[in-house]
């Protein structure tokens, strides 16, 4: 099974939590996205976009975090963290 933590945090702080579970025989690539797709859904967001520096780091740690500048629109908060918590 694929777990996905989606977290948003504004001032050192966790605003709201989800995790998506994924039992699909898609690739992780896939999973990661399509996971991704339901957190914004779920916190009613636009799709963030994936800057070169947010892929190195959700490769090294499988965990990133999107900051305003990864979204079109306007945040109320400082970052949306992502992290795979199981595969």
């Amino acid at each position: 099974m694929f777990r996905l933590w989606g977290k948003e945090f504004k001032d050192n702080r966790m605003l709201r939590d989800t995790v998506i579970c994924d039992e699909t025989d898609d690739t992780r690539t896939h999973k990661i996205f399509n996971a991704l797709d339901q957190i914004c859904y779920e916190f009613d967001l636009s799709k963030p976009l994936w800057l070169d520096s947010t892929i190195a780091e959700f490769k090294r740690h499988a965990k990133a975090r999107f900051y305003q500048d990864n979204f079109v629109d306007s945040i109320d908060f400082d970052y949306l963290e992502i992290q795979v918590i199981e595969e």
